[in-house]
């Protein structure tokens, strides 16, 4: 194995939801569907997240995890001069501070939290819908282009843990970065 760089990161949410909440139009409005910030999210190897929507969909067997940076989120609330968003609204599973993730686009790379571990395959950049101007704030579908997160599929099976953890890459990462938009060139995919 190569060369590790290690981060420490907080898991600050885990959403777990069973149906799809942003379908249709967005005039009609968001569906009412069951959504828990959970305390620990089980993920399974090749499968995604227990009880989440895209769980063993054959559709989204390489993005079923989905992962973004707090820190995208206050930047664009910032930019658009509004309070801070709802995280949970943005419909990524894993919400996490300190992470700049984009790099992690067609890396195998591991999340440690409360003593366990889960490795995770980057798959390609989570681009937000138009929904996101609709339930975040007009002008976020915009802003969200190159920092919406990444999809992602979990290489092998555990917990992740809400609270401090650590990401384990295999390429350098900037912190610092993790609220910047920034969309990987496919010249640089592995």
């Amino acid at each position: 194995m190569g060369k590790q760089y290690r981060y420490d990161v907080e898991i600050l949410h885990l959403l777990v939801s069973p149906e799809h909440a942003y379908f249709g139009r967005a005039r009609d409005g968001a569906a009412d569907v069951p959504t828990t910030d959970a305390a620990t999210a089980e993920l399974v190897a090749g499968k995604g997240i227990v009880g989440d929507r895209f769980f063993g969909k054959a559709a989204h067997m390489d993005a079923a995890v989905t992962l973004i940076a707090i820190e995208a989120l206050e930047a664009m609330a910032a930019e658009l001069e509004v309070q801070p968003f709802d995280p949970l609204l943005a419909r990524r599973n894993v919400v996490l501070r300190g992470a700049e993730l984009t790099p992690l686009i067609g890396q195998d790379f591991t999340i440690e939290s409360a003593g366990g571990s889960v490795q995770i395959r980057g798959g390609r950049h989570a681009h937000p819908c138009a929904w996101m101007d609709r339930v975040l704030a007009p002008g976020a579908h915009k802003l969200m282009r190159g920092r919406g997160g990444i999809r992602c599929q979990p290489r092998s099976s555990g917990l992740l843990h809400r609270g401090p953890a650590t990401l384990v890459s295999p390429v350098p990462l900037d912190p610092s970065q993790a609220g910047v938009p920034r969309l990987l060139k496919p010249s640089r995919l592995p």
